[in-house]
């Protein structure tokens, strides 16, 4: 396994993989680093979201499959599309969007559809760091670092708190324009702060509450709830490196092409064998 990367994401990776038996890292590969010829069965793509689709197809183009945890929900079944005949004709695999949402949030949230047909669900994020607004906030010209936390407000519906270092002569007004008119916060309540420093505010906390009410068949007032408290990061890299782990054995198989993580299935990301981890989990 190679780390391309190496932030949050990628330093938690590191960690998640020395920690996995059955796997062994090969480097880690920094945005700068020539990465033909990456001698890796599986590449964690820990790069900030809108540098995922070229690395992906870069590597994807030598036969190295590759994982990321690409957050732009609206944009995901693009990416799918674009690199599934990439990696089907150099025989590799792709997953895409493989951290906890979306990711392992999805396949919840698709477990709920299937268990009550008709209803509603909602995803309530935070209170916490979102590390791919965070990132896009640091990439607004004038920002010396920033920190993007997400207030939920109840039935699906957040408030983005932004706390913006400014670099020596940056103008507050222009960095709020341009921030508040990027993707990331266009379609949410957005509020931008100066701060004199950005590390005395910044953790790697998060959460999420997922709920659904809805109907089984005829019956209704089926509800169903799921919640998490959890470090950022460090989820985000575990999860990478168990669909590594779902990569290599769907590529070994022959299952070339590229796949987000509601069409993985749950046993090959375990460790172990299948007939195994049946009489284990099922």
């Amino acid at each position: 396994m190679a780390i391309v990367g190496y932030g949050n994401i990628g330093k938690a990776a590191e960690e998640a993989l020395r920690l996995t038996p059955d796997m062994t890292p090969v480097g880690v590969f920094h945005h700068q680093d020539p990465l033909e010829g990456m001698e890796a069965d599986v590449a964690l793509l820990c790069v900030p979201t809108r540098e995922v689709p070229v690395f992906a197809e870069r590597l994807l183009k030598q036969g190295v499959s590759t994982v990321d945890s690409f957050d732009i929900h609206g944009r995901i079944a693009g990416l799918r599309q674009s690199l599934t005949p990439v990696a089907k004709t150099h025989k590799a695999v792709g997953i895409v969007a493989a951290g906890w949402d979306p990711g392992t949030d999805s396949v919840v949230r698709a477990l709920m559809q299937a268990m009550a047909p008709r209803g509603i669900t909602y995803t309530d994020f935070g209170p916490g760091r979102s590390m791919g607004h965070t990132v896009a906030a640091k990439a607004i010209p004038g920002v010396k670092d920033a920190l993007s936390m997400t207030i939920p407000l109840g039935t699906g519906i957040h408030r983005r708190m932004v706390y913006v270092e400014l670099k020596d002569g940056a103008d507050f007004r222009e960095v709020e324009r341009l921030l508040l008119e990027d993707d990331y916060f266009a379609h949410d309540e957005t509020h931008v702060v100066q701060v004199p420093s950005v590390d005395a505010l910044n953790n790697v906390a998060h959460g999420v509450h997922l709920s659904r009410s809805g109907v089984s068949g005829s019956t209704h007032n089926q509800r169903f709830s799921f919640d998490m408290s959890i470090n950022n990061p460090a989820l985000t890299a575990q999860i990478m490196v168990s669909c590594a782990r779902a990569a290599f054995r769907m590529k070994k198989e022959g299952r070339y092409g590229a796949y987000t993580l509601i069409e993985v299935a749950p046993v090959d990301l375990l460790p172990g064998d299948a007939e195994t981890n049946v009489r284990l989990w099922v």
